[in-house]
């Protein structure tokens, strides 16, 4: 075991650095709300709330997952005779994939339904004698431990009790440590609803168990066309939704910031120049734009084949290049609610006796103006999370979304498109991406709802 891991060729991709970086600022933020009172007072709020500490803790899962999913390395080549020195495997591999391992190997010949012995489509098959006749072929994988296809439902109800016990002992063993360091490091204050916290973090693990604990039995979610499992595809596309509702988001905030700021607070030709960018930009159907800047990526890629040497390299470069351009295309809305406020803010007396006190405009601006404007920045910094995430998956939908080898609900929906006219429906492959997504999008919500109540001044 520990040979094989040694053996292993690390890869860093940008992304990989990107979700580390996120992983480190949601530890230095929590940190920063130890030493500022203030800030923390704002934020217990947002946590006294059951819905947005189970929001939350959904949110931290989905994010442990993309980290997992973005440790990457290179397994190496079985050596041949006269090699030398070590040779590696172009596919590019994760953690999650070793964790996955039994979902991601036992692949099929085409279609299955979820928790089925049998493919989903009609073959010829052959008898002994010769005999030829039309039926549906066993899986090669799925129940293929059974001596008997009646044990199926005696097989998953004792797998699936057994699953979830060991999923309740490591809840139990969590909340336990949990309750330890609560009691050793009591908090002042109003207590939060950590038994909120406690359900959704044993709900979380007795469907992480279950999934391990079956998945390398049965098809949990049925597969595709290709015999992929659609469980292993719809965790993978975790990473892709997680990072591009981040990046896509703060990507949009230094020019938001900047210039809604600006035009509120020097006004004249400052102003003018601002509203005449954001209008214009505005005014060009968003989907158009993204779609004519992802078609030039993809020249670019085709153009320079040399700086792209594995596919995972390729895939990698192209979606950072999509949450630039969703950065880019979406900060106007925010940029407008900036402005607005600046100019009321500016307005107040305790920034026009700054003025009278000769204080400097960048003082005034980074001492007055911007505190004033952050619970907006907060708010749409939230909220724009779940809405990057469609757009993820309604441009993969239309083909302009991330690489086609980038696992992605995108590209699972767009996949499936066409079996959706078929008789009989293959209705797994979108439910699964539906119901990932769902998950996520609606945590975000949730969290972004009560940041909005506890940071909106108008809210109380």
């Amino acid at each position: 075991m520990i040979e094989n891991w040694l053996s292993v060729k690390p890869v860093l991709l940008w992304s990989d650095v990107l979700i580390a970086v996120l992983v480190l600022s949601i530890g230095l933020f929590f940190r920063h709300l130890r030493k500022n009172p203030l800030a923390r007072a704002r934020w217990r709020a947002v946590f006294e709330s059951r819905a947005g500490m189970a929001s939350f803790v959904v949110i931290l899962f989905y994010v442990l997952i993309a980290l997992l999913d973005s440790i990457h390395y290179r397994e190496p080549l079985p050596a041949v005779d006269e090699q030398e020195g070590v040779h590696y495997s172009q596919d590019v591999r994760s953690v999650l994939d070793w964790v996955l391992q039994d979902l991601r190997r036992h692949d099929e010949k085409t279609y299955s339904e979820p928790l089925s012995l049998y493919s989903f489509a009609k073959e010829n098959m052959q008898t002994d004698d010769g005999t030829v006749y039309r039926d549906f072929p066993r899986l090669r994988h799925g129940g293929q431990h059974l001596s008997d296809d009646a044990d199926k439902a005696a097989d998953i109800l004792w797998r699936s009790l057994q699953s979830i016990v060991l999923g309740l002992l490591g809840s139990a063993v969590l909340i336990g440590l949990h309750i330890f360091w609560r009691r050793r490091y009591p908090d002042s204050g109003r207590t939060l609803p950590w038994w909120s916290a406690y359900l959704t973090i044993t709900l979380l693990l007795v469907c992480s168990s279950w999934v391990l604990g079956l998945g390398g039995y049965y098809h949990l979610a049925g597969t595709d066309i290709v015999g992929h499992d659609v469980l292993y595809q719809s965790i993978k596309a975790i990473r892709t939704g997680v990072l591009i509702g981040t990046l896509a988001t703060l990507l949009t905030l230094p020019l938001a910031i900047v210039l809604g700021i600006s035009a509120g607070y020097f006004r004249g030709w400052v102003d003018d120049v601002v509203q005449y960018i954001y209008t214009t930009l505005s005014s060009i159907p968003g989907i158009l734009l993204i779609a004519a800047s992802v078609l030039l990526i993809d020249v670019y890629i085709e153009t320079h084949p040399e700086e792209f040497n594995l596919t995972a390299v390729r895939a990698d470069f192209k979606f950072l290049a999509l949450c630039f351009i969703l950065g880019l295309t979406s900060w106007t809305g925010l940029c407008r609610l900036l402005r607005a406020e600046t100019l009321k803010v500016s307005q107040l007396d305790y920034v026009q006796a700054a003025r009278a006190f000769g204080v400097s405009q960048p003082r005034i601006i980074f001492r007055h103006i911007l505190p004033n404007t952050m619970h907006i920045v907060l708010i749409a910094l939230v909220l724009d999370f779940s809405v990057f995430v469609l757009a993820e998956a309604v441009l993969s939908y239309i083909g302009v979304g991330v690489d086609p080898s980038m696992a992605s609900w995108g590209n699972m929906i767009n996949e499936a498109r066409a079996e959706l006219s078929r008789e009989p429906v293959v209705w797994w492959p979108v439910l699964s991406a539906f119901v990932f997504m769902f998950v996520l999008v609606l945590a975000a919500n949730l969290f972004s709802d009560r940041v909005r109540d506890a940071f909106d001044p108008r809210s109380r």
